[in-house]
């Protein structure tokens, strides 16, 4: 007989949350791991003692971790999603008939408390992943990506030098037909940089580099990756600004669209691929600049959690002498390659330490005669020059000094004997071996953060906002990972204690079969 299901909605009925949710469900178990109480005693001074009741502080972080583990960018889809999901709901400590905070709340909320905040939920999860034995602090992969800020490249502004402006644009013919027009193609509603952020910070030498860059941009535009009709000029962050989000910079990786970013500074522990350190930069930044302050940073964090930190695994964007330096002076190891252009020296010379100078393929001394920095890279060089006379009867003069030179003067980097040490430790097997770790630990984490867990835009303005944003998409993450270890750490130790209870019995059954207590079956 043919069922027919008649739906007639109930006035009153009984439901309990608790009783819907699976024992083994994610948010479930998350519930049970994961205490945010403290955060009721250190948000306090952000909020008055009269008014309106606000959004309770562990609600607002529990909204925002669900947003990063279920790849939600929006805060209004966000909430959305949140009312359709009895797991959610029960994480968050709603039942299905209290509604949900507005979504512009969580805006707020974000804004009004502290970076400082963010980050010490993120040293209490690692704490959690510690304390299960997943991070051993002696080995850190540290790697970079550029993240998409929330402004537009058509909302770019020029920079307004300390001459007038019509002469400067009369002067330099870099400058694009939409940027000369008096209505912008897409003007800011608000402009939020300061003066200095208006002023062009470009040098003589680098606005006329920024000119032959515009005439080769020109020339090559249809065939750039990412260049539409929209994009039809060069943009610099030297000439250029956003009003929308100033901390926001132009910067381009091969094979991608030249877009806003922000840049995102990840350390990764290669025990069990648990985040240590993540922190936002301007995207205009190299990596090598900001590897000091990383390591400072991260080592001072894995000291007060009692990690012993000794090797460090980079790849050749963080390369530099200084680095190489300051990581020695710190007890650090590096396994960082060094950029393709370094050499010791000119081919066939050979360096004497103790004289410190350089003997060329005619057996005569190239000494040492001063250092400068470098105004290109800004960094320490020594330079090396021979005499006249020695190179005057050289057999070799030609192919060593040229047609115009008298005399043979190169530079090397200060920090010779510092990239020498690190590139003996990466051409080692054991160096090898660490390339590929590194790039098997840090690289797939970025992948999943960017793709999966909804750090592949930030979604506010700022960069202080960027970084609680990248230090809830890393929480997230080490949650998650924490979760998956303990439920197979759990069932491993299940599984032993069922094997240790069958070797027992069986031990016994041998006993009573030797005592002629048992009969063979």
């Amino acid at each position: 007989m043919q069922g027919k299901k008649d739906y007639k909605e109930k006035l009153f009925t009984h439901f309990q949350l608790s009783e819907y949710v699976p024992k083994d469900n994610f948010y479930r178990r998350l519930k049970a791991a994961l205490s945010l109480d403290f955060l009721y005693e250190l948000t306090k001074p952000y909020y008055g003692d009269c008014g309106q009741k606000s959004i309770d502080p562990t609600v607002f972080f529990k909204l925002c971790l669900v947003g990063y583990l279920e790849n939600l960018t929006s805060d209004r889809q966000l909430m959305n999603h949140c009312k359709m999901r009895l797991d959610i709901l029960y994480f968050l400590g709603y039942d299905i008939d209290q509604p949900l905070p507005w979504h512009s709340t969580l805006s707020r909320t974000r804004q009004l408390l502290p970076e400082v905040l963010f980050e010490e939920i993120f040293h209490r999860v690692l704490m959690l992943c510690i304390e299960s034995g997943m991070v051993s602090g002696h080995t850190q992969a540290i790697d970079s990506a550029p993240i998409k800020a929330n402004a537009s490249m058509d909302s770019l502004e020029l920079k307004i030098p300390e001459e007038s402006l019509e002469e400067y644009l009369n002067k330099y013919h870099h400058i694009s037909k939409g940027d000369k027009s008096p209505k912008a193609s897409r003007k800011a509603k608000h402009d939020k940089s300061d003066d200095e952020e208006r002023k062009v910070s470009a040098s003589e030498k680098e606005l006329k580099e920024i000119a032959a860059r515009t005439k080769r941009w020109s020339e090559e535009q249809d065939q750039r990756p990412g260049a539409g009709h929209k994009q039809s000029k060069y943009v610099s962050n030297k000439t250029h600004y956003s009003p929308v989000d100033p901390d926001a910079r132009i910067s381009v990786k091969p094979g991608k669209a030249r877009k806003l970013n922000y840049l995102s500074q990840l350390s990764v522990d290669t025990a069990h691929h648990v985040i240590t350190d993540i922190q936002a930069y301007h995207a205009d930044g190299k990596d090598n600049q900001q590897l000091q302050d990383i390591t400072l940073r991260l080592k001072r964090r894995l000291w007060k959690l009692g990690l012993p930190w000794k090797t460090v695994l980079a790849d050749t964007g963080y390369s530099s002498g200084e680095n190489y330096a300051f990581l020695e002076q710190q007890d650090l190891t590096s396994y960082i390659p060094p950029h393709g252009t370094y050499k010791g020296g000119p081919e066939g010379f050979v360096y004497e330490k103790e004289g410190d100078y350089f003997t060329c393929p005619q057996g005569e001394q190239i000494p040492f005669k001063k250092e400068f920095k470098d105004y290109r890279t800004q960094t320490l060089k020594k330079e090396y020059r021979s005499s006249t006379r020695q190179c005057k009867s050289c057999p070799i003069r030609s192919s060593c000094l040229g047609k115009t030179a008298k005399e043979k003067k190169f530079s090397v980097t200060y920090y010779r004997a510092e990239y020498e040490r690190n590139n003996k430790r990466i051409k080692s097997s054991y160096g090898r071996y660490l390339k590929k770790k590194r790039s098997s630990t840090v690289e797939p984490v970025f992948g999943t953060l960017t793709q999966f867990m909804g750090l592949r835009k930030i979604n506010t303005r700022g960069i202080a906002q960027a970084n609680k944003v990248m230090h809830m998409a890393a929480i997230a993450y080490n949650l998650k990972k924490y979760l998956k270890f303990i439920k197979k750490r759990r069932e491993t130790v299940a599984q032993e204690a069922v094997k240790c209870l069958l070797q027992q019995i069986l031990l016994l059954r041998l006993i009573l079969l030797g005592n002629g207590q048992l009969k063979m079956s």
